[in-house]
């Protein structure tokens, strides 16, 4: 696909996005240094206001659905025809870091504001989104509402999750002000014409290869596995070892093969984690008569990481026999990784050429909006680096200059898609 740049440099505001990405970490639950921003708290809904002005003062049009994605658009002087979309996230896990997620909402901000600035006129309208709970943090599960924007969540299954409080999604919605429906939370196919996320990278490949910017080809998903062994519990010093049915040593046993499913797969992308893993009743001189595990495995290749989930499955089933114990399995989700288009990559890779910035094609091994997003429409990832590979920590940090750069190729990738004739 052949696309039309805008002919005028681009000149982004540093200075504006950076003191804006520091303003934003302000919102928090908790206390500093580490930012808490979990989506329909009180900190969650003074981000949204204050994001919301920042839009309307940029002549943006802003809406928000039934399960609080926030939209702003920039209108297009084809403004039927459909829209180019970016943007991320900005709730943040507990003693997280500033820039995941709200580098993609602010910078995506901040391309539309460096394109009006230089006096474009987009033909395709461009959107600015923001995603409601990216992060798993209260309702546990991740990408809360890209699966609703893309027709991909069960909404029978969302009104069953329910946070700490047993509040629903639903009800949690409607307390921050959000009225609408989750049933219409859905997008049309041809709503969007291609949707772009930047982002830090979470790792440190784009750091030590010394590249300013990464162009995701494809984006890993996982399968989320929660396992619980029930045992027989007793006093520690009562039971005899040859009468034991200790559903901790089960689960011992079974988190062990779940690193070697990792380490011993096919796929070099395939990544086996047991995050949980949580003895009851967790007494010194009690054996354990319930574990309960959580386990999350990820590829780009569906095929691979199925192949390790029914082996760490398997195994499951085979220990509990072994050690007289039950064993219950459930799949928490198993999601489709995603192939990011042509179109977009060639777009990013052109973008980033025209302000003279090196690319390295690259994997997202994280979970992102955009796996959903690419279920929808044409879609594909930028990566800036950021220090040490840290995310999801206090210390994550990226520096001004790449998170200028990544908005630069953002802000030409978007002029690029808004003129691009091809149909969604």
């Amino acid at each position: 696909m052949k696309l039309k740049r805008p002919a005028t440099p681009l000149s982004v505001n540093g200075d504006r996005v950076c003191a804006e990405i520091q303003e934003l970490s302000q919102f928090m639950d908790g206390e500093p240094p580490g930012v808490t921003r979990v989506v329909f708290t009180e900190a969650d809904r003074q981000a949204r206001a204050w994001l919301r002005a920042k839009c309307v003062n940029s002549g943006l049009v802003t809406r928000e659905d039934g399960v609080g994605n926030f939209f702003a658009r920039w209108v297009g002087s084809e403004a039927n025809t459909a829209a180019v979309g970016t943007g991320s996230h900005c709730d943040a896990i507990p003693n997280s870091g500033v820039y995941d997620g709200t580098v993609g909402v602010l910078g995506g901000l901040e391309a539309i504001r460096t394109l009006q600035e230089s006096g474009f006129k987009p033909r395709r309208s461009i959107e600015l989104l923001m995603f409601t709970s990216e992060e798993p943090t209260r309702f546990g599960i991740g990408c809360l509402g890209s699966r609703l924007l893309s027709g991909r969540a069960d909404i029978g299954s969302i009104d069953r999750l329910l946070d700490g409080e047993e509040m629903s999604v639903r009800e949690a919605a409607r307390q921050s002000g959000f009225n609408g429906d989750l049933e219409n939370v859905c997008l049309s196919s041809n709503y969007y014409s291609h949707f772009v996320e930047l982002h830090i990278e979470q790792g440190p490949v784009l750091e030590c290869e010394s590249i300013p910017i990464g162009v995701v080809t494809a984006i890993a998903a996982p399968a989320a596995l929660r396992i619980m062994f029930k045992g027989e519990g007793g006093h520690a010093g009562t039971v005899l070892m040859s009468g034991r049915h200790d559903a901790l040593t089960a689960a011992a046993e079974l988190a062990l093969e779940v690193e070697r499913a990792g380490r011993e797969s096919e796929s070099a992308d395939t990544v086996a984690t047991t995050g949980v893993f949580r003895p009851f009743p967790g007494a010194v001189n009690s054996i354990p008569s319930q574990c309960l595990l959580e386990i999350d495995v990820r590829d780009t290749s569906e095929k691979s990481r199925n192949r390790a989930v029914d082996r760490i499955v398997s195994f499951a089933h085979q220990v509990a026999g072994e050690r007289g114990v039950d064993v219950l399995v459930e799949t928490i989700n198993s999601d489709p990784p995603a192939v990011c288009d042509t179109s977009v990559v060639e777009a990013v890779q052109a973008s980033a050429s025209a302000e003279s910035l090196a690319t390295l094609d690259l994997v997202s091994r994280a979970y992102h909006d955009s796996l959903f997003m690419a279920t929808l429409t044409r879609t594909g990832m930028i990566f800036i680096p950021c220090r040490n590979g840290i995310s999801h920590r206090p210390e994550e940090y990226a520096t001004p200059e790449h998170i200028c750069g990544g908005v630069a190729v953002l802000a030409r990738t978007l002029a690029a898609l808004s003129l691009s004739e091809e149909e969604a």
